[in-house]
């Protein structure tokens, strides 16, 4: 039963890697990946123009939502704008701001109910906040994910799922980072907003993975709750001995980790997934984040000698 259930919800995250042009125009859908004269398709190479400003997209929020609902994280119940929120959508979980891209949007976790019990991860694929269809969907995370008050309690992981849109909307904007490898420099923290109070990540590592279940060992998808220290270790090693860009980011077992993931190529089923930690008690910016002892020893300046 259990193998049943993993493959489905391999099934339904490569459903995620559906890509949309521009006004809707040309869609790209996965490819089953038989015929292998077909080249991967690089969305990192398609010339698109940089939107001047947010993604028009359907959304039931008000454009001035953050002035209307003030956020004081509290320790002890859900803050007044998760309480507005839940008005709109009482499955909304949080919210997700990427510095520097387009990513400014609530995130749901889906429904209990027969249907997503079917077909888990699914339910938000297609849906907006509403409920209604709406083709770039809505942020979600994993249905088993758990982010409440008690931090104790939270998953290890924190997976979150987007469409890689080609107007940069939704997951689109992730691409940034793979296109330009210096665009991490000035864009290394997340903000994740729980329905309870607020949280920054700082990325250590962004991979191209495979997203079908027979094709890789790393089945990221599967990674949720890392309990042990082994389990742990296992998933940040395979981030990092992969990652596009080596960050020095000290991760250890204990830190709470999030997870983005979206798609990279329909072809060959591929996957790009953004992978931070959450900053430890006095981090408060790049300059103190722990840093590993290998990316010290690398970075550190030679004192300078004096000349007559």
């Amino acid at each position: 039963m259990a193998k049943n259930k993993k493959t489905i919800i391999t099934a339904v995250i490569a459903v995620v890697c559906t890509i949309a042009l521009v006004a809707g125009a040309v869609l790209f859908f996965s490819s089953s990946g038989d015929d292998k004269t077909v080249p991967p398709v690089d969305v990192s190479e398609i010339p698109i123009a940089e939107p001047e400003t947010e993604p028009e997209q359907k959304s039931v929020l008000p454009e001035n939502w953050d002035t209307l609902f003030e956020y004081a994280p509290s320790p002890s119940g859900i803050t007044q704008k998760t309480k507005n929120l839940y008005h709109i959508n009482p499955d909304i979980a949080g919210w997700l701001k990427v510095d520097g891209t387009y990513v400014n949007y609530p995130f749901v976790i889906e429904p209990e109910n027969e249907e997503t019990q079917e077909s888990p991860n699914t339910y938000y694929l297609h849906r907006g906040l509403d409920g209604e269809y709406l083709f770039q969907g809505t942020l979600y995370m994993d249905y088993r994910n758990i982010l409440g008050s008690d931090e104790e309690s939270q998953s290890e992981n924190i997976v979150i799922y987007g469409h890689n849109m080609l107007n940069d909307s939704m997951f689109g904007s992730l691409r940034y980072y793979h296109r330009d490898y210096s665009f991490y420099d000035d864009n290394p923290i997340i903000q994740l907003n729980s329905n309870y109070r607020d949280y920054q990540y700082v990325i250590f590592g962004f991979i191209i993975t495979s997203g079908s279940f027979g094709d890789t060992d790393f089945h990221y998808w599967n990674m949720e709750e890392l309990d042990t220290e082994d389990d742990f270790n296992y998933y940040v090693d395979r981030i990092k001995q992969n990652s596009l860009v080596d960050t020095g980011v000290d991760v250890k077992y204990g830190d709470k980790l999030l997870t983005l993931s979206t798609c990279y190529a329909d072809v060959d089923n591929s996957r790009f997934i953004v992978v931070a930690r959450r900053l430890r008690e006095g981090e408060t910016s790049m300059e103190n984040i722990g840093r590993t002892e290998a990316y010290i020893e690398e970075h550190r300046q030679e004192p300078e000698t004096e000349t007559n």
